[in-house]
């Protein structure tokens, strides 16, 4: 584990804000299982001409809400530089479905593990969001699951080497505040396109796991 720094595993580094009014711990539960996905999501809903040829590869991914000191964060990854696909990107934990897979929740959880060393029984899981479709082909379920560190403890992340550079957490009040997650106009490999944006201290959280987290927050804030 030489390239990888592990953050907040120290939760003394873990930034602690107000609890965010707009959501209250008891209504997570109750709005994830309401919710029900719908329409397919993806950078082709903001810019037209990415829109990547069918067959699509299923993959899925987790959206792990970290519930610490009764404060909710989102745990993120950073990506190794020296990857094929999306190289140095900030992304949620998970790949591509394999053949044993039952579901998408068994790929996410499988590759969480694989990916940063989370036990699954470490995961509640509260539900789906809508399906992400990305530039590269990848039809992608969003799974989000409630890591409880107030009862098990606190994780010890064991990332990858070869996929994981860094773990780290966001407040999710910090993600909440209005104008955080945005939708801005990059210009990347080529291309100049919309897509939502959202910083945290020296990260830089855009394209699909953006959009993912936009889904998110459409459905758990009020």
């Amino acid at each position: 584990m030489t390239e990888a720094r592990i953050r907040h595993n120290d939760t003394t580094e873990l930034p602690r804000p107000a609890p965010s009014p707009a959501l209250a711990l008891d209504d997570l539960p109750r709005r994830m299982a309401a919710y029900r996905p719908g329409a397919l999501r993806g950078d082709h809903v903001l810019a037209a001409d990415v829109t990547p040829p069918a067959p699509w590869r299923q993959a899925a991914v987790l959206v792990p809400l970290l519930l610490h000191e009764g404060q909710l964060s989102v745990v993120f990854t950073l990506r190794t530089s020296h990857l094929h696909a999306h190289a140095g990107q900030v992304s949620f934990p998970g790949g591509g479905a394999e053949a044993h897979d039952r579901d998408a929740i068994a790929t996410a959880l499988r590759e969480c593990e694989e990916e940063i060393g989370l036990e699954p029984a470490r995961v509640a899981v509260l539900g789906t969001l809508d399906n992400y479709l990305t530039r590269s082909g990848y039809q992608v379920t969003p799974v989000v699951g409630l890591i409880n560190a107030d009862q098990g403890g606190y994780p010890v992340w064991r990332p990858d080497d070869f996929e994981v550079a860094d773990i780290f957490a966001v407040p999710l009040a910090h993600i909440l505040t209005p104008g955080v997650l945005r939708q801005e106009t990059i210009s990347r490999e080529g291309l100049t396109r919309p897509c939502y944006v959202c910083t945290w201290q020296d990260y830089h959280i855009w394209g699909a796991t953006a959009g993912m987290l936009r889904n998110l927050i459409e459905v758990v804030a009020p």
